[in-house]
């Protein structure tokens, strides 16, 4: 018995040592100094405190604001602990009233927009907690948010097209706007 339980118990000790201690420590030390920011979360900071992160979508009602994708965790919106889509098919009544509700509400924000309403202002993501918005999101809510603010429309539009990533390598996905990113910008802004 002592000649198995002694090369068990190196072993246990060894790689519990390697898989336990070294490699966490090795992964860590490399995101650290290869990815420090992205390794603690994507902070965002405003003043110097942390206001979100700009992985995880927040939730945004003042209309002087752009406003974010619609958060599909409940009863929190963007609650990480809870993501996961609506799991409501197309043909959903419960997706056309919910759709349908957006859709009257971005109209009685900026009633003057009679723009089609882009798809991703009205329907939430896979994860529920999309950081993200279509640059043609972005741009329709524009002039409501100039209005609101008193600003030109065409400075606001500015700092939109100054916010808008493009695809991944000039091919892969869509221009799209980080909502976080994009809001603190423009509380920035000089009146």
């Amino acid at each position: 018995m002592k000649i198995l339980l002694r090369p068990a118990l190196i072993l246990l000790v060894l790689l519990t040592l390697i898989t336990g201690v070294i490699y966490p420590l090795a992964v860590t030390g490399i995101a650290q100094g290869l990815l420090s920011a992205r390794a603690n979360g994507s902070l965002m900071l405003h003043d110097g405190q942390p206001v979100g992160s700009a992985l995880i979508g927040q939730n945004f009602a003042d209309p002087g604001h752009f406003w974010s994708r619609p958060s599909a965790t409940t009863p929190v919106p963007y609650d990480a602990n809870a993501s996961g889509g609506a799991n409501l098919g197309p043909t959903n009544p419960a997706l056309a009233q919910a759709v349908q509700a957006r859709i009257a509400a971005l109209r009685a924000a900026d009633p003057g927009n009679t723009a089609p309403v882009p798809i991703d202002l009205v329907t939430t993501s896979a994860s529920g907690l999309d950081p993200h918005i279509s640059a043609a999101a972005a741009r329709y809510q524009t002039q409501r948010v100039a209005r609101v603010r008193g600003l030109p429309p065409e400075r606001v539009l500015q700092l939109v097209d100054a916010h808008t990533e493009r695809p991944f390598l000039g091919w892969f996905g869509e221009p799209r706007v980080n909502v976080l990113q994009l809001n603190l910008a423009l509380d920035a802004m000089p009146k």
